[in-house]
């Protein structure tokens, strides 16, 4: 429903013009709220470290078997379970050490907004990136480590902002890919890396910024002119 005013303008109900595109700001209770969620966030990339370590301890205890009986074995039906279980895993001291400074930032990055939505994310990108390693990795290898979804996060950072309209995570998506774009060079071809998970997080990531995107008023349904002047017969109501 519209009303028309004296000089012949259309406005939406309520009298609120709502720009067709949304909204690149940001309210005051918006920003409480992500807060709060950035508190989550926190303590839950704190806590999935902890749990990564731990099971990095258990897993060298016991000579990286762990590794080696749990991670992605390409094109392997009975196997292919473990690309959720692979992320987890890690060959080595250095390898954990390399993956959980990345993690823990981009990780934040991707949950101070929802960790729900995080959560979501999460699933996605460990799919798409275990995928990519379970289907074209090389046979005969081990595919193991969180650098995959490393990579989702970090796609996910840098549309995020561009699909849900927040310009402060366009800024944030922007410094991230100038300072870690060296990252990029491992999405190549390279012996002994699994790039191949690397380009399926990073596929997952930017898939989950389009999927996960926040919904606006203005995405769906009729959108109604708010300055083309009404023309026509006019019809008089009841005197």
């Amino acid at each position: 429903m519209t009303t028309s005013t004296p000089g012949g303008r259309v406005t939406p109900p309520g009298g609120q013009r709502t720009a067709p595109w949304g909204k690149w700001s940001i309210s005051e209770r918006d920003a409480q709220a992500m807060v709060a969620e950035a508190r989550k966030a926190f303590f839950v990339m704190a806590g999935i470290l902890v749990v990564l370590w731990i099971i990095q301890i258990i897993n060298w205890a016991d000579s990286y078997q762990l590794t080696l009986n749990n991670g992605i074995v390409p094109r392997s039906i009975s196997r292919l379970p473990d690309i959720f279980a692979a992320p987890l895993l890690h060959f080595s001291w250095a390898h954990i050490e390399g993956n959980s400074g990345p993690l823990f930032i981009f990780g934040f990055l991707a949950a101070y907004r929802g960790v729900k939505k995080f959560a979501a994310v999460t699933v996605l990108v460990i799919i798409t990136s275990g995928l990519a390693a379970w289907l074209f990795e090389p046979a005969n290898t081990v595919g193991a480590g969180a650098s995959g979804v490393v990579f989702g996060y970090f796609g996910y950072i840098m549309v995020r902002g561009f699909f849900d309209r927040h310009l402060i995570d366009v800024l944030i998506g922007a410094i991230m890919a100038l300072c870690f774009a060296y990252q990029f060079a491992v999405l190549l071809p390279h012996a002994g890396i699994g790039w191949q998970a690397h380009v399926g997080g990073l596929v997952g990531g930017v898939l989950a910024g389009w999927l996960f995107r926040d919904k606006r008023p203005g995405d769906t349904g009729t959108s109604v002119p708010v300055t083309r002047p009404v023309t026509g017969t006019a019809f008089p109501g009841p005197r």
